[in-house]
């Protein structure tokens, strides 16, 4: 399907992409168009679609799979080894006035869900893949490392799935104070005297008990290590944040406690869910939007978000009618 881009949100790693060039073994070689987060208007159908018509709102999954892999057709599509993925080189992405889209990854937007939260679905998803990971649920204290983006949203899906005591933790008290305001039971603004260890155990205490998991977000080896110290016996530990090819592990720890130790690439099959979450009202993505500009204005975008002054940051690709 062709869709008229409406909303195009930028992240970390667009403007990774961008300052870099590179993350880890995607290496930008030629010109590419940036941006995944996306949602827009079906204006043109190709001639199989039979689920989507001309004026539909969606949002779009950035995958495109071989749909016929071991792992495709077992639902981890995200495992697939000849996916196209918007905006991870050498693929382009969805910052334009237009893109075309394979319409099975292209998802309806009820009327009462906007174009921005649409976008939004996407780093939303990557929280949910880390919660369905380590297995959160109803009554659960989980423990988030790291407030970014990417944090918050798996603050927000956490709560939606009953977290009875959700604690996370920055290095920047500002964020710590937004994501209070997002429904964070605990924060703890880590200092340069702290150690993983003492704050594994001081965490479990502030929480009146250690986490049943941990969602990490920041990629940095501190954080791997508060981690595993912090999480109760049994527990899970999620690992989203991209930080160094290698960080080391307390294994002895981690084997001692009989930790369970997922990675947790993309997302699968959220779309649905997350769309249905935000239309009755259990995930409220609204305040993490916090800045808005043109897509004449994207390189001022662009430097917004590389400066960290806000936490979404949104591009509005619409062409307006003089």
């Amino acid at each position: 399907v062709q869709i008229s881009m409406q909303k195009v949100g930028i992240c970390g790693s667009d403007v990774k992409y961008w300052t870099a060039g590179a993350i880890g073994d995607f290496i930008v070689k030629g010109p590419i168009l940036l941006g995944h987060e996306a949602s827009g208007i079906v204006t043109k159908l190709g001639p199989n679609v039979k689920n989507l018509k001309v004026g539909d709102r969606v949002a779009m999954d950035p995958h495109i799979t071989c749909r016929s892999c071991e792992f495709c057709k077992s639902g981890r599509y995200n495992m697939c080894p000849d996916l196209f993925f918007l905006a991870t080189p050498p693929d382009s992405g969805a910052l334009a006035r237009f893109h075309v889209h394979a319409a099975d990854f292209v998802f309806k937007l009820p009327d009462n869900v906007s174009f921005e939260e649409g976008a939004c679905v996407e780093p939303l998803s990557v929280g949910l893949n880390a919660c369905r990971r380590v297995g959160v649920t109803m009554g659960n204290h989980v423990l988030i490392t790291g407030a970014g983006p990417i944090g918050l949203c798996s603050l927000l899906v956490a709560k939606a799935y009953g977290a009875a005591a959700i604690c996370i933790t920055d290095i920047d008290a500002k964020r710590l104070e937004f994501a209070k305001s997002l429904g964070a039971t605990h924060t703890y603004l880590i200092g340069k005297d702290d150690k993983p260890e003492e704050l594994g155990h001081k965490i479990g205490q502030l929480m009146g008990g250690p986490p049943h998991q941990t969602i990490e977000c920041s990629g940095a080896q501190f954080s791997v290590d508060l981690a595993v110290y912090a999480t109760r016996h049994a527990g899970a530990v999620g690992i989203i944040g991209h930080g160094p090819p290698r960080v080391s592990f307390p294994i002895v720890t981690t084997v001692a406690k009989e930790l369970d130790i997922k990675g947790c690439f993309r997302y699968v099959n959220t779309w649905p869910t997350l769309i249905e979450m935000i239309s009755a009202g259990q995930i409220n993505v609204k305040p993490i939007i916090t800045h808005n500009f043109t897509i004449e204005e994207t390189l001022q975008a662009f430097e917004t978000a590389k400066s960290g002054a806000g936490i979404k940051v949104m591009i509005d690709c619409a062409k307006k009618m003089a």
